[in-house]
């Protein structure tokens, strides 16, 4: 059998690019429970002792950017200069700004267009991407990342590893086999996590540590074998973390935020972005319109991009790639998607509900991933059955 190896990479919520995406779509949050027409683009960055939100905002909402910043650094553990930056004392700068008029003219006219006239927040292609090696329809090996990842954080704050602090970073590598184009794991190859930990604990108690209650938990058994490599925390030292470890700036974890280097990735970052920019809308109905030709039985393993140009209501193009597993052919699969799928960013806003901000609905998905999540704020994960088969009979 023809196998290859291919590695994911995931990082912690405490992770100072993950610590800055959460901070923006924890305003992000603010400004749609208040005002669900709010135009956000906030951009967060960090480094010792600081954080700043800066951006273009225009919404009625009455937001304490301040208090968001120091409230979602605290609640991820920032809570002293010891672990990386203390939420209570660190410097806050604010430099928002309203959205510019120019793009609100073009974008969705002062508020003034309905909903399907909304046009593109800007010119772009996503990509959503879906597979069947497991049951969330998502790589075998971003799922292990990602799984480890947010149990890192699980067994800090429970206190089961008392000596873990908020960074961290995972990296998994399976051996796959190719069954004609479906993507299928055999065996776990690699795991590699890098904790930051506190100056008392041991590096062999770090590492039994983290196989007793971080790996055995997440990776299934039969991944693993006699032969699986484990490097913990292998350079020997993670004690300075978080922001003073190193600057953070939001959107610098794309690869992360979606599938862990399968399929492809527009570029565009999705933290701290309101509906009407496709960066995140576009990726996200894509997403759903990949996983329901999985889960409705097309293909075993595919790819949707759609593109944009700024202003413009509907798509430039829509593609699908079923990579050779498609039960009919991909042209055939593309006309399913177009008749099932409104790409339209003003439609898109309000089938997946995406004006709907609060209760951490999208702080949650600025860690452990956009995809793949069993959370009902979730929307775009929700599989539209498509009537393939009855319609073909």
């Amino acid at each position: 059998m023809d196998t290859f190896l291919f590695t994911s990479e995931s990082v912690n919520e405490g992770h100072p690019d993950k610590l800055c995406d959460q901070i923006s779509d924890a305003v992000l949050d603010a400004c749609l429970q208040q005002d669900p027409d709010s135009k956000v683009a906030c951009e967060t960055c960090s480094k010792t002792n600081m954080v700043m939100v800066f951006g273009e905002i225009t919404t009625k909402a009455k937001v304490d950017y301040e208090k968001i910043v120091r409230d979602t650094c605290r609640t991820i553990g920032f809570v002293s200069d010891d672990v990386g930056l203390d939420a209570d004392k660190c410097k806050v700068l604010v430099q928002i700004e309203q959205q510019s008029p120019d793009i609100a003219q073009g974008v969705h006219g002062h508020l003034t267009k309905r909903p399907e006239e909304i046009g593109a927040g800007d010119q772009g292609h996503m990509f959503g991407y879906a597979t069947d090696e497991t049951p969330e329809l998502m790589p075998l090996s971003h799922v292990l990342a990602t799984k480890l990842g947010a149990r890192l954080t699980e067994v800090r704050k429970n206190g089961t590893c008392a000596w873990l602090r908020p960074d961290g970073k995972t990296q998994v590598t399976v051996e796959y086999y190719n069954d004609k184009g479906a993507m299928v794991p055999i065996r776990v190859h690699t795991v590699l996590i890098s904790t930051q930990h506190d100056e008392t604990v041991t590096n062999d108690q770090i590492a039994a540590d983290l196989k007793k209650h971080v790996i055995r938990p997440i990776i299934p058994a039969k991944y693993l074998d006699q032969r699986t490599i484990f490097h913990l925390n292998p350079s020997g030292r993670f004690v300075i973390g978080g922001p003073h470890g190193d600057a953070g700036l939001t959107g610098r974890k794309i690869i992360i935020d979606t599938y862990g280097g399968w399929g492809a990735h527009g570029g565009g970052a999705f933290s701290g972005k309101d509906p009407t920019k496709v960066d995140r809308s576009g990726a996200y109905i894509v997403r759903q319109a990949a996983k329901s030709i999985v889960a409705s039985g097309l293909a075993r393993r595919c790819i949707v991009q759609v593109s944009y140009a700024i202003g413009v209501p509907e798509p430039l193009s829509v593609f699908v790639d079923s990579y050779g597993t498609g039960k009919i052919p991909d042209k055939e699969i593309l006309k399913i998607v177009k008749e099932s799928f409104d790409f339209r960013p003003g439609m898109i806003a309000i089938h997946l509900d995406l004006k709907r901000g609060g209760n951490g609905r999208f702080l949650k998905t600025a860690a452990y991933g956009h995809f793949g999540r069993d959370d009902s704020d979730f929307t775009w994960e929700v599989v539209k059955p498509l009537k393939w088969k009855k319609a073909r009979n």
